[in-house]
């Protein structure tokens, strides 16, 4: 079962051939077999997934199923779920019981009618590109499991290439879902800013953070982002639009699609072996049909200095509430409250995190706000104006989605820059606000290989429908490694 498409597992569902219990059963077996050689998740949740389960098959008995009833996901543990420790991948937050279920879990579980299997490990705070930064530790990719599996959303993509779960939810503030799905061979989606709600999503950047789903295919994909997106008024940035439907449009012939192809992303720093396997995923393209037009995106070699102010400097300010007073870790060896303050930060906080507040507290210092942030901010305004005269010219921008393969585990944690550059060609996505995303074109080395595809605002259905049938003429996102030893 755990090698079934979405439709596969709903027909089955709706035939009876197993039932949501079923189902259910056999992915908590795999999680409890195999999930010890991946470490994929933090909080396995059996008990409430089997009560879902049997309300769902009551939901499919009676006749009011939606496209995700009785399918069981993952959860992401950087969203906030009601009774279940939210711990985001943090000392800070490990005693955290989160009183209430953020949008994204409302949505997939109450409405859509899906089974929560468990939370998943997760970079702390969402900072990282290895899934190393954990304070549960570090995640393997199912592929390799001495190589990382790419973050910070490395736990979902594990946990979803193993086949422990058909779908994970997972959030991207510069790359955290479509990097580690290029790791892993998985189709990854992060829609435009304000697509889906952030209600009840921890915070690190909050005007670059932005959920989405990692799952195997372009149209797993459009199955569960159909109902994870929507206006939320809960939500300050939630975008008040309608939805588009997903599905409807995957078929759409790519006659007379445009793709653009920027010069900076096939420059020096790219792998030889990764850019013969995007220029192969482009002639499949053209025999479907698209033609290419090279462009120029001047700004993009800026998007990681960029980044690299504007996130720590959004991530000092939303973690200052992590303080040993109220909720999260507190010291036991504090004196004073200066102490209480100082130990609770020192202990809660793992080494990248305490590293990106000191980065965002100094860029917003006086004397300082001017020359980094201000212009951080300038530069950002920038690297939006590159995609809109972007797509004046194309209807998407394609190029790679990492520089190589996944990495050994260990190999760069000594050297934050080069862990930084990592998300060098899917940052300034975030930073202009714009979906994106990430699908499987090869392998090179025996390990996956990921295409990038980035849209204008809110052609996310675009996005699936260019992933989609480039999956009808090619097999790489069906290949699935062997379970681990």
């Amino acid at each position: 079962m755990h090698t079934l498409s979405f439709r596969q597992l709903a027909d089955g569902l709706r035939s009876k051939q197993f039932s949501s219990q079923d189902l259910t059963r056999h992915f908590l077996g795999r999680i409890a077999a195999l999930d010890s050689k991946l470490n994929s998740f933090i909080t396995v949740t059996p008990e409430i997934a089997l009560e879902q389960a049997k309300a769902a098959d009551a939901r499919l008995a009676a006749g009011k199923a939606t496209a995700l009833t009785g399918i069981p996901i993952a959860q992401k543990d950087i969203f906030c779920t009601r009774g279940v420790r939210t711990s985001c991948g943090s000392r800070m937050l490990d005693k955290f019981i989160a009183p209430y279920d953020a949008t994204v879990v409302t949505k997939l579980h109450a409405e859509a009618g899906s089974v929560m299997l468990g939370k998943c490990n997760m970079d702390e705070f969402a900072m990282g590109s290895s899934n190393e930064t954990s304070w549960y530790g570090q995640v393997k990719n199912p592929w390799d499991p001495t190589r990382v599996p790419g973050g910070s959303s490395g736990g979902s993509v594990a946990a979803v290439a193993a086949g422990l779960a058909p779908a994970a939810t997972a959030t991207d503030t510069g790359g955290s879902i479509r990097q580690p799905a290029a790791l892993t061979n998985l189709t990854g989606i992060k829609p435009t800013y304000g697509r889906v709600s952030r209600f009840g999503m921890i915070a690190f950047a909050s005007s670059l953070d932005q959920g989405g789903v990692v799952a195997h295919s372009a149209e797993d994909s459009a199955l569960v982002l159909q109902a994870m997106a929507g206006f939320d008024p809960r939500d300050s940035t939630s975008v008040d639009r309608p939805v588009d439907d997903y599905l409807a449009g995957l078929d759409r012939p790519l006659d007379g699609l445009r793709i653009g192809l920027p010069r900076e992303y096939f420059a020096e720093g790219l792998a030889p072996a990764i850019r013969t396997c995007i220029d192969e995923a482009i002639r499949e393209l053209q025999k479907l049909g698209a033609r290419t037009v090279e462009l120029s995106l001047p700004h993009a070699p800026l998007s990681v200095p960029t980044y690299y102010v504007v996130a720590p400097a959004e991530a000092s300010s939303n973690l200052a509430r992590f303080d040993g007073v109220r909720y999260g870790h507190r010291s036991e060896e504090a004196r004073t409250l200066e102490e209480l303050y100082k130990k609770s930060r020192g202990e809660g906080f793992g080494p990248e995190v305490q590293r990106r507040i000191m980065i965002g507290t100094y860029v917003l210092s006086h004397g300082y706000y001017d020359a980094y942030y201000l212009q951080a901010q300038k530069v950002r305004k920038l690297i939006y104006e590159d995609f809109r005269k972007a797509f004046e010219q194309c209807d998407v921008v394609l190029g790679p989605t990492t520089t190589d393969v996944a990495f050994e585990l260990g190999s760069k944690s000594d050297d934050p820059v080069s862990m930084y550059l990592n998300d060098i060609y899917t940052i300034a996505a975030n930073l202009a606000g714009i979906p994106a995303m990430s699908l499987p074109c090869g392998f090179v080395r025996g390990l996956p290989v990921g295409l990038q595809l980035m849209g204008n605002f809110f052609e996310e259905g675009r996005l699936l429908n260019v992933a989609h049938r480039y999956q009808q003429a090619t097999d790489w996102h069906t290949r699935r490694p062997p379970d681990p030893s």
